[in-house]
Formats: C-alpha cells, structure tokens, sequence
C-alpha cells in the first residue's frame, strides 16, 4: 500500500509526483517512457531556456527520484476503486493506494474504467484542483483538456492535483512555499 499512485511520467505525471514525495507522501510513478516529450524540444517552459524533451524528462526523473518517489518502467493495465481506496494492476502484479493520478495523456481508458464522468467534448470532466468525478482520482494533462497539450500546463495540473492530495491529508490548504534557508 501506499499513499499516491501516478499513472503516466511525463510533465504532468512527474509534477504531482514530485510534490507529493517531496512532501511525505509515499509516491509510486508508472511510466512507460512513451512521453510526447520525447519528439519535443523546450524553448517556451519557464526558466528554460532550451532544452531537448528527452534531456528534460531525465532531469526531471532524476529530480523526483531524488525526494523519494518510486518510479517503476511498468504498464498499468487495469484500474479498480476498492474499500480502502484503488488497486492498479501491471504485468508485475497489483498495488494498492489512497489517492490515484491519471496522466496518460489522451488515452482516458483507466477514467472510463473507473467511471469518471467524460465532458461534451469527450475529455475527463475535472475541477479546478483536477479531482474526478471519482472521489480521489486525479485526471491531469490532456485527459481534462481538449487541445491545450502544452509541457508548462500538464505539469501546473499535476501539482494542483498533488496539493490538492496534500491539503486534504493536512485536513486544511496546504502550501509548498520553499525560502532560501530550505536550500541550506
């Protein structure tokens, strides 16, 4: 068991992801490595001034490893709610959390088998935090949007999802506001 599954590693799987671990939260990231980021090449991601898509996928990897995320190179086939919160189930076997993000981009598979509500125009429907309709499952990045697949804007959707998942285990907002004495 643990407290975060992400399904999907690229800018909006990785940015829950980190934010979560880096804040206590048992995080275990599936991935296939199969990002668009990888045909993508960084010229408009704040802070950034250029940087190749596989290059940045790495140091981001690297990044939320580095605050004690697990990332597992592991297919999730399937997708359940149960008793005590979801199962996921990859050919290794199955895991257990209490909070689920989906970042698949525009495969809405595991949310269609879950039973979140799809909007109109076929996209998860999702508040501004990214919850589903289900409760505690997250859908960021080009699940819950139509066209706007930008890097910048699926990794703000992975994090207002993961504070989201930390305001409500601290029972109140909770802000991850780093000052320069954290760095020491």
């Amino acid at each position: 068991m643990t407290d975060v599954i992400v399904v999907g590693g690229g800018p909006a799987g990785l940015g829950a992801a980190l934010y979560t671990a880096k804040n206590g939260l048992e995080t275990t990231v599936f991935d296939t490595d199969g990002t668009w980021m990888h045909k993508a090449h960084l010229f408009n991601y704040l802070g950034i001034e250029s940087v190749d898509g596989t290059e940045f996928m790495e140091r981001s990897r690297e990044q939320v490893e580095g605050f004690g995320a697990d990332l597992r190179e592991e297919e999730v086939t399937a997708a359940k709610v149960t008793d005590d919160g979801f199962t996921v189930e990859t050919d290794a076997g199955e895991y257990e959390a209490d909070y689920l993000v989906l970042a698949t981009g525009t495969d809405r598979s595991l949310a269609k088998e879950l039973g979140c509500k799809l909007t109109d125009r076929a996209v998860v429907d999702v508040d501004v935090t990214m919850e589903t309709s289900v409760e505690n499952v997250y859908a960021t990045g080009a699940m819950g949007r139509v066209e706007e697949w930008q890097a910048q804007i699926a990794a703000g959707d992975g994090v207002a999802a993961a504070l989201n998942i930390l305001s409500t285990e601290e029972g109140e907002k909770f802000h991850d506001f780093d000052t320069p004495e954290d760095a020491a």
